[in-house]
């Protein structure tokens, strides 16, 4: 995936896209990308984690600028690059968001971006972990883990209100914890679904890896529910995953960190996450695949790419892209 030097013509002599009235300008398309952009077929929507890299600079950004900047102002920008059609919310993962700040992200980006937003934690806790951020409530029982009135009143109707159609879907991601035996969390889990609104789609992403079974996978088929294929340490691989559980109404995937690492390895060793480090392209064949049963069968797929990844989630959504044109001829 190359970069476009800062001063390149667009497509048919066109000026450099202008900036938003962020202030945050785009990388003027490179030819080569619009191309690639153009084979992803309808309802396939891939991008990253969040958006508020200065490392990007010359790949989706203009120029460099501060992280601050770029998580207020440079969503527009980002969603201008010819390959980023997706993003995570993950800032929803510590508190709750109103619907006029999910409007005002929705307001951003065009109609053919999808928004994949993470549950807040206290909907997927047991018990909150021993650690400062928690305060008095470290330690102790959560009693809004898998709550279905807190969930729809503080998690699912300010998003869906919010996004609207551009809402991909809501991730309830459970961190490595004790969930107790398989066949009660996978109860809990199907009575928590089946009480949520009807009004958006819902995805589960595990880090206990012993949960993906059979129970799980027919608790989410009884809800509706979508599993999260997601590569991480703690899980096994994709192509695994798939062979236990189906996707559900959409193909949603992850890919959160680097096999063989940490996520603060990778955090740390892949800054400043300018270019690839550490290439994985078996489990981007296995991506690919999941991604092109969904299009077979009619599902929309959203795929999310960490720079913890391979270095650095833009130039891993253009080798995905690759991979499936390549594994499509």
């Amino acid at each position: 995936m190359p970069r476009a030097p800062s001063s390149q013509l667009g497509l048919f002599g066109d000026p450099p896209a202008k900036a938003p009235a962020s202030g945050v300008a785009p990388q003027p398309p490179d030819p080569a990308l619009v191309a690639l952009g153009r084979q992803v077929p309808p309802g396939v929507f891939l991008g990253g984690s969040t958006w508020s890299y200065p490392g990007w600079a010359g790949l989706v950004y203009d120029r460099e600028y501060s992280e601050s900047k770029l998580a207020r102002e440079g969503l527009e920008a980002y969603a201008r690059h010819p390959l980023l059609k997706a993003i995570g919310i993950d800032r929803t993962h510590y508190q709750p968001l109103p619907a006029e700040d999910f409007a005002a992200y929705a307001a951003q980006v065009p109609d053919d971006f999808r928004f994949l937003v993470k549950a807040h934690e206290d909907c997927t806790l047991w018990s909150f972990p021993n650690r400062p951020r928690y305060g008095a409530r470290r330690g102790l029982g959560n009693p809004l883990f898998l709550d279905p009135a807190y969930a729809a009143e503080r998690v699912v109707g300010p998003t869906a209100a919010g996004l609207g159609a551009k809402l991909g879907a809501i991730l309830f991601e459970f961190a490595p914890q004790d969930l107790g035996k398989p066949e009660y969390f996978a109860a809990d889990l199907q009575a928590f679904l089946s009480e949520l609104p009807r009004e958006a789609t819902y995805a589960i992403e595990l880090r206990n890896r012993e949960m993906l079974g059979k129970e799980y996978a027919e608790a989410l088929a009884a809800s509706g529910a979508c599993h999260c294929f997601n590569v991480h340490p703690r899980m096994s691989d994709v192509a695994a995953q798939r062979r236990l559980v189906a996707p559900g109404p959409k193909t949603i995937v992850r890919w959160v960190v680097g096999r063989g690492l940490s996520y603060e390895e990778a955090g740390t060793g892949f800054l400043p996450f300018d270019r690839l480090q550490r290439e994985d392209p078996e489990e981007r064949k296995a991506i690919a695949a999941l991604v092109r049963e969904a299009v077979e069968e009619g599902r929309e797929a959203l795929v999310t790419i960490n720079n913890t990844a391979e270095g650095c989630a833009p130039l891993s959504v253009g080798k995905l892209v690759e991979e499936l044109f390549d594994s499509a001829h």
